[in-house]
């Protein structure tokens, strides 16, 4: 009888040992290499997971407890740190939102304002000095206290001005009762490149500070008009805050623009006394317990800070004019 299956030899029909081996030994590597892979794949996804949980918590970390208290009573805390400007930490609509808030709330004792910035756009500051005297005059029993941290200048102390006490280091830098704008001109060097410029107005006096134009004597005349006008604003409201406390006959340099120490401050009526925020909470104001009421930024800017991600901020920001007119 042949040896034959479906018109086949037996022994092309059935695989030999070797080839059953190499082909289980495919299989098996192939179905190990996926569980490799979902290994892999599961370990990265609780990898990604865990980071997001991370930030997450860092996010919510500073929020957590914050202006809750058990306390019957405590010092509300509203910070003014870097630059006063539309978009930045210490803009009008942060600081004021925190200052209702801690005047709204029936725990607060006192106010404090604590101070830490070069100045900024006089309008901002002006808006922030504004609402702190409307508060206090509609909150006659709950005092704001301006505390100078590293640095309070122009801007700064114009807010500052509007407490109804000012503390410092000695250390502390204050002052800078002024107002500037600068700039620069091109024009020497487009001439000696041999550059033409080329600007086009409706209106005669629409190029003025261009950087690429000389600057004539009316326009000089007009700026300087304007940052007088501005300075005496300044002036007169630092007046209005300060009163009596200010030493201008002694110290006639007070609205020069210059700065001082906080110990020279003190001489001068600039500042009423040294101390630092916790001193005020507890020997001043009487309630040991700080409770911050600083408007944090919202998710989406606290995620670009966090991450570093410094184009967020760039696509965040719509371009337009900018205006270079300080307190500084």
């Amino acid at each position: 009888m042949s040896d034959i299956n479906n018109g086949k030899p037996r022994s092309q029909s059935i695989p030999s040992d070797w080839e059953r081996e190499l082909v289980d030994k495919v299989v098996l590597g192939s179905i190990a290499e996926s569980r490799r892979t979902r290994r892999w794949g599961i370990f990265f996804k609780s990898l990604t997971f865990l980071y997001l949980f991370v930030l997450l918590a860092l996010w919510w970390n500073d929020d957590l407890g914050k202006g809750v208290s058990t306390a019957t009573e405590y010092t509300a805390l509203v910070e003014v740190n870097g630059v006063i400007a539309p978009d930045t930490k210490a803009s009008a609509d942060k600081v004021v939102t925190g200052l209702r808030n801690a005047f709204e709330d029936e725990k607060t004792k006192g106010i404090i304002l604590r101070m830490n910035t070069p100045g900024g756009s006089p309008v901002q500051s002006r808006y922030i000095y504004e609402e702190i005297t409307r508060l206090r005059k509609e909150n006659p029993k709950i005092k704001v206290y301006a505390v100078i941290v590293d640095i309070c200048a122009s801007g700064g102390y114009y807010i500052a001005a509007a407490a109804d006490e000012i503390y410092a280091d000695k250390g502390s830098l204050v002052g800078s009762i002024g107002v500037l704008m600068n700039g620069f001109g091109f024009v020497d060097v487009m001439q000696g490149l041999g550059i033409e410029r080329r600007l086009m107005t409706a209106g005669e006096n629409k190029g003025i500070m261009d950087p690429f134009s000389p600057v004539g004597d009316p326009d000089k005349a007009h700026i300087q008009r304007l940052l007088d006008q501005l300075h005496v604003q300044f002036i007169n409201s630092v007046r209005e805050g300060r009163g009596e406390r200010l030493k201008v006959t002694e110290y006639p340099e007070i609205f020069s623009g210059l700065f001082w120490s906080g110990e020279e401050a003190l001489k001068m009526g600039l500042v009423d006394d040294f101390g630092s925020s916790s001193y005020v909470a507890r020997e001043i104001i009487g309630a040991e317990e700080i409770v911050d009421f600083t408007l944090e930024e919202d998710v989406w800017d606290r995620f670009a800070e966090r991450l570093g991600a410094g184009a967020a901020e760039t696509l965040a920001r719509i371009t337009g004019f900018t205006n270079n007119l300080q307190l500084r």
